[in-house]
């Protein structure tokens, strides 16, 4: 599978950071680090090598707009996405001025951060953006998939299905687990049922007669997306 672009949350309201990146990485598959410092945030920026930084400005250590600018004397092509309680126009002006690619005012709906996020990846041709298993693939901007040349149509909700598996690629994940992160609900033993429904679609659609299938079942726990069967699984 294509490596998961990394993301760089620069937040000092810790709960706040912790949401976010508890939501980008278990929704989004992301992998997400989180600083609390400005001074940290710029020498973090410099040392390792992200597909994305979202930004707050009134951190310790050092101004976000210190930081932005510092990161753009470095790297004119990584995406910045300032998130922050100063929402004036002068205030957006500023922080577009300095090299910010987008900037988003507090509050804000994850939603609207995570189709800014998935906008700017495409735009700047950021990893991640495509999910590949063997010969499928997932366009997660597009929302499009294919199977080898066959292009696959689904559902919304099959497509949610599909991309939540395909990030836990070779894993074992519970029922109760797909249904709570797919249809965004608390577990309820009784409609865990909807997800064996919906991977039986699922499965007419990716594997129907192809020679080598991907969803596999796993008894006593839930499903697996992958190459090849394990001595637990099932189709």
């Amino acid at each position: 599978m294509e490596v998961r672009p990394k993301i760089l949350i620069v937040e000092d309201e810790e709960v706040l950071a912790d949401f976010l990146k508890r939501r980008l990485m278990d929704e989004c598959g992301f992998e997400v680090q989180v600083i609390h410092d400005g001074a940290q945030a710029s020498q973090e920026a410099e040392a390792f090598c992200y597909g994305m930084v979202v930004l707050d400005l009134n951190l310790p250590g050092m101004h976000g707009l210190d930081v932005l600018r510092q990161i753009r004397r470095r790297s004119l092509d990584l995406p910045v996405i300032i998130v922050t309680g100063m929402g004036s126009v002068e205030d957006r002006v500023a922080g577009l001025n300095a090299g910010a690619d987008d900037y988003l005012a507090k509050p804000f709906a994850f939603r609207e951060l995570e189709a800014r996020i998935r906008a700017l990846l495409r735009r700047k041709g950021g990893a991640g953006a495509r999910l590949k298993v063997g010969d499928l693939e997932l366009d997660r901007v597009a929302r499009s998939v294919r199977r080898g040349e066959r292009q696959v149509e689904l559902s919304p909700k099959e497509f949610d299905l599909l991309e939540y598996l395909m990030l836990h690629v070779d894993t074992a994940v519970p029922r109760n687990t797909i249904f709570k992160q797919v249809w965004k609900t608390a577990n309820d033993a009784k409609m865990t049922n909807v997800v064996d429904v919906y991977v039986n679609y699922l499965r007419r659609k990716i594997d129907g007669e192809h020679a080598a299938p991907m969803i596999w079942t796993v008894r006593g726990v839930g499903y697996r997306l992958g190459l090849s069967s394990l001595s637990q699984s099932s189709l």
